[in-house]
């Protein structure tokens, strides 16, 4: 028994001489992390998509000329869709901030009521088109998904309008409205990525989903009367004003000109 024990004593101690010798000879090292790959955000892209919005304006019918007001204001409205092209050019810094410029446009049909409700005749006003210029500010939340900001001017083009009784069936054009330009300003916001986070290898293609709202001076429409409406075509006396504010949402495929450059590094 004595022999016994002694044996396995011997095998347990050289056992743990030929593990600590072994752990000396190969010591423990820890698996590097995977460390997700950075892309260059700086450089040129361009545009293209659409979307759907909406207007809204304040308005009321004022003496003219003169400008005393006759109606309190009134929120009329209209929505519809439009297209977009644009281009821009990015900075990435600090590793994980993207700030830029852009220009772009939109076209499309978003149309809605125009009215005098002290003559009771209403018309139709159509967003013809609408442009813009200025900046954005963005947090890479991943290596290829950018969350920004963005904002600046904004200008506008309108269609003028033909208004007729607001009577059930309508009738003829009793006055018009001329075409008019509004300048404003805009401040929106959205999300741009890499179509690879879709499973769909496109190096150098992006999607961006934007929100944007737009805000506008007030404008003086002068009516002119038409012929079936007054007998005699010429100024009413009167004008309907109009301030509009707008708000759209966009979907666009983006290119980028630079995209697989040489990294900007940084840690996600």
């Amino acid at each position: 028994m004595k022999k016994v024990l002694f044996a396995l004593t011997a095998l347990a101690a050289f056992t743990g001489s030929a593990s600590a010798a072994d752990l000396g000879a190969r010591p423990y090292t820890k698996a590097p992390v995977a460390v997700a790959p950075t892309y260059n955000w700086t450089g040129f892209y361009i545009f293209g998509g659409g979307g759907g919005g909406l207007w809204n304006a304040d308005s009321n019918v004022q003496t003219f000329p003169g400008g005393v007001p006759i109606t309190r204001d009134q929120r009329l409205g209209g929505s519809g869709w439009f297209g977009t092209v644009g281009i821009g050019y990015d900075w990435q810094f600090g590793g994980r901030w993207v700030a830029g410029i852009f220009g772009d446009g939109q076209f499309g049909d978003i149309r809605g009521s125009l009215s005098d409700p002290f003559n009771f005749i209403e018309g139709r006003a159509k967003l013809e088109t609408s442009y813009a210029a200025g900046v954005r500010l963005g947090y890479l939340v991943a290596p290829n998904v950018l969350s920004y900001v963005n904002g600046g001017y904004s200008g506008s083009e309108w269609s003028g309008t033909s208004m007729s009784t607001l009577a059930a069936g309508g009738g003829p054009t009793l006055a018009t409205t001329g075409s008019f330009q509004r300048n404003g300003w805009f401040i929106g916001g959205g999300v741009e990525n890499n179509l690879d986070i879709f499973g769909i290898s496109a190096p150098g293609w992006f999607m961006k989903t934007e929100y944007r709202s737009a805000f506008y001076d007030r404008v003086t429409l002068p009516e002119t009367c038409t012929v079936a409406g007054c007998g005699v075509v010429g100024p009413t006396g009167q004008a309907v004003t109009f301030k509009p504010w707008t708000q759209t949402i966009s979907t666009s495929l983006v290119y980028r000109f630079n995209w697989g450059g040489a990294p900007i590094q940084a840690k996600y």
